[in-house]
């Protein structure tokens, strides 16, 4: 590679670099902190495909019993039949349980009947980029940014004092809200005043190091040219008869 095409890739490798990061310090506002708010299992909205269980000891026939809510929003039982599920938390499903419930049997007491999450599945929040394991990961309601990259673990390209924390903006000139963190910081020093909760849809992008960039951009150039050298020395083996020379690579006619 030339010394002018070196430069040439440096310099798009530090432009693109140069746009990576858009984050505003005041966009944390937008992110609420662990210990300002209590979520729970009562304020989670079930969406198919999540997973209850229904506890009621008066009706063995729906106690203990596991149900994923289906696409349609409901969950159904032998006895009781059809419910709607989806939209609603826990205490609203168990609520619709015991209506249900009363209409067949006679129960008592103050709370008949108890649903539990046992699988949260239809919310997720994603970890991108320089980590081992990237992707979508389930949402609970008690994720925070320093438990998101210590499951999905920053490799050693990770650019790790600017990781970036976004939240998307589903309405039309509604701006996203972004901003950085410095996870050597937050753990080497114990500053977690930057490990916000996350919510539904939220983005955490670990970028590549300039010099990882640089590398990765490199590697993306030399591609093609090592398929070719590569395809050139099938089709000089396959003319000449192998290694061994000769027709047939017997080393004779």
């Amino acid at each position: 590679m030339t010394y002018t095409k070196m430069v040439v890739i440096l310099s798009l490798v530090m432009i693109s670099l140069t746009g990576c990061f858009s984050s505003m310090p005041a966009d944390i506002e937008a992110f609420l902190k662990p210990r300002q708010v209590n979520v729970t299992a009562d304020t989670y909205i079930l969406q198919p495909p999540d997973e209850i269980e229904v506890y009621c000891s008066k009706v063995p026939e729906i106690d203990k019993q596991r149900q994923r809510i289906r696409p349609d929003g409901k969950i159904s039982f032998e006895s009781l039949g059809e419910i709607e599920a989806a939209g609603k938390t826990v205490e609203e499903v168990a609520s619709a349980v015991r209506t249900k419930a009363l209409e067949l049997y006679k129960i008592e007491g103050n709370k008949p009947v108890d649903v539990r999450i046992v699988a949260y599945r239809s919310k997720v929040f994603y970890v991108l980029g320089e980590v081992y394991l990237p992707g979508a990961k389930v949402y609970t309601g008690r994720d925070t940014v320093l438990r998101a990259l210590a499951e999905a673990r920053t490799n050693v390209m990770a650019w790790k004092e600017r990781i970036q924390v976004i939240r998307p903006s589903s309405y039309k000139g509604v701006k996203p809200k972004i901003f950085e963190i410095n996870f050597d910081r937050m753990v080497a020093h114990g500053d977690t005043s930057k490990n916000v909760l996350l919510q539904e849809g939220d983005i955490i992008y670990v970028p590549p190091t300039p010099l990882a960039a640089i590398a990765q951009v490199i590697e993306e150039f030399g591609r093609p040219i090592g398929r070719a050298f590569s395809t050139v020395t099938i089709v000089q083996r396959a003319q000449t008869g192998g290694v061994g020379g000769g027709y047939g690579g017997y080393g004779g006619y």
